[in-house]
């Protein structure tokens, strides 16, 4: 992690003001914020912009520029924070499950943490869009542990392997598989420069964003925006023009499209609005 990361910007960003002690309570209130303020959004693969993982870039963009980012970038900024307020961290990857069968062999392409506390060791991961993490969790599997946005549970799933599961609609439903091998950022340098530049790649292909305000999950995927509350109800409506798309990017995920021409070229190119998402 980069000795020079600006910590005191970071909490700014997200609207941190307790103690900057390494304890499991500031994780948790860090974990919590983070995805509360600083969307997770595709907007640069989609505009065939280049998605960078240094630290001066991701501080540049996720912390000053009033952008969000994806997992790679989201948990990577994290990290950074983590390390400068003294947590121990190493950085994890995942196969994705989610809306797929429980066996899929799917790449390396997410990415989470390793935090080593007191405790005992804890996952963060605060880059899986719209079901990502809202606090910690311990490394402790088969049991359900509580976060603001409803139950997790990590199950095992071979030696020093473990599969992360939503409690979603009255079901658990698997989200990646990961295992304890340690990652770097070279590492995910592979991966993502596959998923911001391969033509078959969703985050190319597509439009998503998500946010997790308050008591809600705010998400976006093509044209269709959905706010879904923690008591089950979901809020769903369609959006008819690459102007709506910016409004509600803007008001609702509070993103500065960074090129507004661009991205309305992207939204017709890509039929976006034909979709139905």
């Amino acid at each position: 992690m980069d000795a020079s990361f600006d910590i005191d910007a970071y909490l700014a960003r997200i609207g941190y003001v307790g103690p900057r002690d390494a304890t499991l309570a500031t994780l948790q209130a860090l974990h919590r914020l983070q995805p509360q303020v600083i969307p997770f959004e595709n907007l640069d693969p989609l505009l065939g912009r280049p998605v960078r993982l240094d630290a001066g870039s991701l501080q540049r963009k996720l912390v000053a520029s009033r952008r969000g980012g994806y997992c790679f970038e989201q948990n990577l900024l994290f990290g950074h924070a983590l390390t400068a307020l003294g947590f121990r961290v190493s950085g994890l990857a995942a196969r994705v499950l989610w809306g797929g069968p429980e066996d899929v062999v799917t790449a390396r392409g997410h990415m989470l943490l390793r935090v080593e506390l007191a405790e005992g060791t804890h996952i963060a991961d605060v880059g899986f869009g719209g079901e990502t993490l809202t606090a910690p969790l311990r490394l402790e599997p088969g049991i359900e542990q509580p976060t603001p946005h409803g139950p997790f549970r990590l199950m095992r799933a071979g030696d020093d392997a473990f599969r992360l599961q939503a409690h979603v609609a009255g079901d658990w439903r698997s989200t990646y598989r990961f295992d304890l091998q340690e990652q770097f950022e070279v590492d995910y340098e592979v991966s993502n420069y596959y998923l911001s530049t391969h033509p078959a790649s969703h985050f190319v292909t597509g439009l998503t964003a998500a946010l997790s305000p308050g008591e809600q999950r705010y998400a976006l995927r093509g044209n269709r925006f959905t706010i879904h509350h923690l008591d089950g109800r979901s809020e769903r409506s369609e959006l008819r023009s690459a102007a709506e798309l910016r409004g509600v990017l803007e008001d609702r995920f509070g993103i500065a499209v960074p090129d507004q021409a661009a991205f309305d070229a992207a939204v017709a190119r890509l039929k976006l609005l034909e979709r139905e998402a």
